[in-house]
């Protein structure tokens, strides 16, 4: 059985900093793409970044050079590095696996953590 657990969410100011985990059991995670999406509330989910297994990036242009995507294989986990937090940026963040190489569509993933909640005050 395939968990994606998320963590590091919260409550912070804008320009603040806060780092997101996402650890995957029940899967090689190695051989895995991992994504970051979030979604706020009426909005539709947002793919934000995704590390490949062998080790490509790829980020929105909405998060680029603020975000930073990273995998630890060795403790299965992953995590999304978030910089200069904007109020825009308050959503709840669910990390996602997929067991082919880059995607962006929420379609693409087959696995879904249950998200955690980011909110960014002005």
């Amino acid at each position: 059985q395939v968990q994606l657990i998320e963590s590091g969410g919260g409550l912070l100011q804008a320009g603040g900093s806060l780092r997101l985990s996402c650890a995957a059991s029940g899967l090689i995670f190695s051989r895995y793409t991992m994504a970051w999406f979030r979604q706020a509330p009426g909005n539709k989910r947002e793919w934000l970044a995704a590390l490949t297994w062998i080790g490509n990036e790829y980020y929105a242009d909405s998060v680029k050079g603020r975000f930073t995507i990273s995998r630890d294989n060795a403790k299965n986990t992953m995590y999304l590095q978030m910089n200069s937090l904007k109020p825009e940026d308050t959503a709840v963040y669910y990390c996602a696996a997929r067991s082919g190489g880059y995607g962006m569509r929420v379609s693409d993933y087959e696995y879904w953590g249950q998200g955690t909640q980011v909110t960014v005050s002005s």
